[in-house]
């Protein structure tokens, strides 16, 4: 039988250790670490991540449990006190820097979004995350209520969050949208909080299309009208121009196309500058935003993001940080191995086996198979 180390030290061995040393030396502040270091505090809170832990003294409790595994991992054991001073005092920095590593990994393994088209798709969102204000004063939204939102852009290629910032809760969805550098001819879908004119009219002058929702009170003159097909849901595939004063900062043409849902009866209009798609296809596009809101529900109910180890802004950012980059390495293992499996299905079998000695890949494939036949009980009857 062949040796493996543990499956949490090979998944591990997907983050590269000279690259993540070297980022440390980068984004460290203060003196030398002497009793722990950053790749053990790696190691710990990507644990917390993974097995679900709910407290530095739970994970600290697990790592010592199994202390005489920790060697493979490239750690030692740690104390609760030293991971809340890394956790509070060293820039979180380092985290979001291989986040942008652990991306571009993914990136070269990602499957197709799925539509005819060659053009990038993106869907573009924010979620707030509530924190008591008297624990997080510096995280103030309302007067007694704290919050930091998550202003994240979804590659559609995989479902990778492509763009990813965190903010105060105060910070409007449109002014990190604005910030936003996308790639020439790509497409984002937003809702109807993203509409600005403004921010459309400079999206159009990059060439980059936008599909959104119109408001039902938008004011517009229709310029010309296309055939459709009724069987697709289709009602209509208009060319209109803005008429209010804030759609004057629009002067260009804009293509607005409605869609009935057959099952609920529900009637959308949708405005996009991309004039050549199908309706149809501009129609399933803003549909497919629906992924984003599902990111957010998944990483809000399996990793930890809503509490969290420490009060600081640091420890909290250091957490969501190290929150993204365990989704990476899940959908990395997931594109590698070509995995039919959810991200769900994948995290519970992992938390299962983190310190178990086995081959990841055949941790899967075996768990692939059909199962075996039931064995045969033996039957007593009574005569």
């Amino acid at each position: 039988m062949a040796h493996n180390t543990t499956v949490f030290a090979q998944i591990l061995k997907l983050v590269s250790r000279h690259e993540f040393e070297n980022d440390a030396k980068q984004h460290h502040r203060g003196q030398k670490l002497r009793k722990m270091s950053r790749w053990s505090q790696f190691v710990a809170l990507g644990l917390g991540q993974l097995a679900g832990r709910c407290s530095l003294r739970d994970i600290v409790s697990n790592l010592n449990v199994q202390r005489h595994k920790l060697y493979h991992l490239g750690t030692e054991s740690v104390s609760r006190s030293s991971l809340a001073r890394v956790n509070e005092k060293q820039p979180y920095q380092l985290y979001e820097a291989l986040f942008t590593r652990l991306l571009q990994r993914c990136q070269h393994q990602a499957p197709s979004h799925g539509f005819r088209f060659k053009n990038k798709l993106y869907s573009l969102d924010a979620s707030t995350v509530d924190l008591c204000l008297t624990m997080f004063p510096w995280a103030k939204f309302r007067r007694t209520k704290g919050a930091i939102k998550l202003h994240v852009g979804i590659d559609h290629q995989g479902f990778l969050p492509m763009f990813l910032t965190v903010t105060d809760g105060k910070k409007h969805d449109i002014t990190q949208a604005r910030a936003l550098t996308l790639p020439k001819g790509s497409i984002v879908a937003v809702d109807r909080g993203y509409i600005d004119y403004q921010w459309f009219d400079q999206l159009n002058r990059s060439e980059i299309y936008f599909v959104t929702r119109a408001k039902k009170n938008m004011r517009y003159a229709v310029r010309d009208r296309k055939p459709v097909v009724r069987g697709q849901g289709i009602t209509s595939d208009q060319t209109i121009v803005l008429t209010s004063l804030r759609g004057q900062s629009y002067p260009k043409t804009l293509r607005r196309v409605g869609y009935q849902d057959s099952q609920t009866g529900k009637h959308y209009f949708f405005l996009t500058n991309n004039f050549t798609l199908a309706a149809k296809t501009i129609a399933d596009i803003y549909k497919a935003r629906w992924q984003i809101e599902l990111f957010f529900k998944w990483i809000k109910q399996n990793l930890k993001v809503k509490s969290f180890l420490g009060t600081s802004k640091n420890a909290v950012m250091t957490q969501i940080w190290v929150a993204m980059c365990m989704y990476l390495i899940l959908s990395y293992i997931k594109f590698v191995n070509r995995l039919g499996w959810s991200l769900q299905q994948i995290l519970r079998l992992l938390q299962l086996n983190l310190f178990e000695r086995r081959s990841l890949l055949e941790l899967f494939t075996t768990q692939s198979r059909p199962p075996d036949p039931p064995v045969r009980q033996l039957c007593w009857q009574w005569t």
